[in-house]
C-alpha cells in the first residue's frame, strides 16, 4: 500500500524516469519478500534497522557486490524518508544501517585513435541502416547524450540553424548541445535517406527501426556494441560507453569541467568529476614516458 504511494511520489513530484521507478519498486519488492518469508512481516514499514541488517547479511551471502547493496539501501532510505514526511513513521530505522564501502571503478571509454577508425575509415555503407548506424554512434559521441534521450529524440529535436539538438534529460530537464557542422552533414543525410525508406511515418521521432518503427534499448543496444567490437577489446561496449567516451575526450583536449557537465546533464559536479580521473591517469602515462627521471 506504501509503496505505491511512494512510487506515485517518484513519478510525479519527483519526476523521476520509467527505469529509476522501476530500480526502486524492485528493490522494495525483494525486501518485502525477504521479510515475509523469513520474520512473518507483511508491511515493510514495520521493518526495524535489525531486519534492514538481517536483509543485507543475506545479499552478501548471495554475493551480490558492495555497489548493488549500496543501492538497495540507498532505495530504503528514500522510501523512510518519505514515510517520515508523511507521518506514516516515527523514526527512520536506515540511519542506523552503515552502507558497506564501494570502490570506485574509474568509467571505461574508447581510446581516441579507434573511434576516429571507426567513424573515419569503416564502411558503414549507403543504405538506410547503415547510414542510420553511423549516425546514432557519432549521436552518441559527438553529444554525450543517454541511451534514453537518443530513442526521445523528435524530428524538430534538431535546429540546423542553430546548430543545436534538444534533449530531454532526467526529471524532464532539457538543455541544448552543440552540433559541428560535419556531423551536420551526416544529420542531413540520414534523414534523407529515412525519407526515401519511409515517406508516410506516422509519428515524429528522429531514429527509426529497419521498419519504420521507434526505437527500443535493446535495439540500440546491439547497434553500439557490434561496431565498438570492430575497434576495442573493453569489456562493456555500450552506449554509455560513448557517454564515458566523449567527456574524457573532451576534458583530455581542455574543456572546462562545469561546461562538461552541462553538457551532459548532470544535476552536480561531483559526478563529472570522476572523469577526472581518466584524464589523470592519461597525464601520468605522458609522465612517465616524457621526463627523464620518471
Amino acid at each position: 500500500m506504501y509503496k505505491d504511494l511512494f512510487l506515485k511520489y517518484l513519478q510525479f513530484e519527483k519526476r523521476f524516469s520509467v527505469n529509476t521507478i522501476k530500480s526502486y519498486n524492485n528493490d522494495l519488492s525483494k525486501f518485502a519478500e525477504f521479510v515475509a518469508i523469513s520474520f512473518d512481516i507483511y508491511e515493510i514499514h514495520q521493518a526495524d534497522e535489525k531486519l534492514i541488517r538481517a536483509w543485507i547479511v543475506s545479499l552478501m551471502e548471495k554475493n551480490f557486490s558492495a555497489l548493488s547493496i549500496k543501492r538497495k539501501i540507498s532505495t530504503l532510505k528514500t522510501f523512510f524518508k518519505f514515510l517520515l514526511r508523511e507521518g506514516i513513521v516515527v523514526a527512520n530505522p536506515t540511519n542506523k544501517v552503515i552502507i558497506p564501502r564501494t570502490s570506485k571503478k574509474l568509467p571505461a571509454f574508447v581510446d581516441e585513435k579507434q573511434i576516429n577508425n571507426l567513424l573515419d575509415d569503416y564502411l558503414f555503407g549507403n543504405d538506410f541502416s547503415g547510414v542510420r548506424n553511423k549516425t546514432i554512434l557519432e549521436m552518441f559521441y559527438n553529444t554525450g547524450m543517454r541511451l534514453s534521450e537518443l530513442i526521445e529524440l523528435r524530428n524538430n529535436s534538431i535546429d540546423l540553424y542553430n546548430a543545436t539538438v534538444k534533449v530531454l534529460g532526467k526529471r524532464n530537464k532539457e538543455r541544448l548541445i552543440p552540433l559541428h557542422k560535419l556531423f551536420l552533414e551526416s544529420l542531413k543525410k540520414y534523414t534523407e535517406t529515412r525519407e526515401k525508406e519511409f515517406p508516410n511515418l506516422e509519428h515524429d521521432f528522429l531514429f527509426v527501426t529497419d521498419k519504420g518503427n521507434k526505437l527500443y534499448a535493446k535495439f540500440v543496444y546491439r547497434v553500439v556494441n557490434k561496431y565498438l567490437n570492430f575497434v576495442t577489446t573493453i569489456e562493456k561496449k555500450s552506449p554509455h560507453i560513448l557517454r564515458h567516451t566523449f567527456a574524457t575526450h573532451m576534458l583530455n583536449h581542455g574543456a572546462d569541467l562545469n561546461a562538461i557537465k552541462e553538457l551532459l546533464g548532470h544535476a552536480n559536479l561531483s559526478a563529472t568529476q570522476v572523469y577526472t580521473h581518466n584524464t589523470f591517469e592519461k597525464l601520468k602515462t605522458i609522465y612517465k614516458q616524457a621526463h627523464p627521471r620518471a
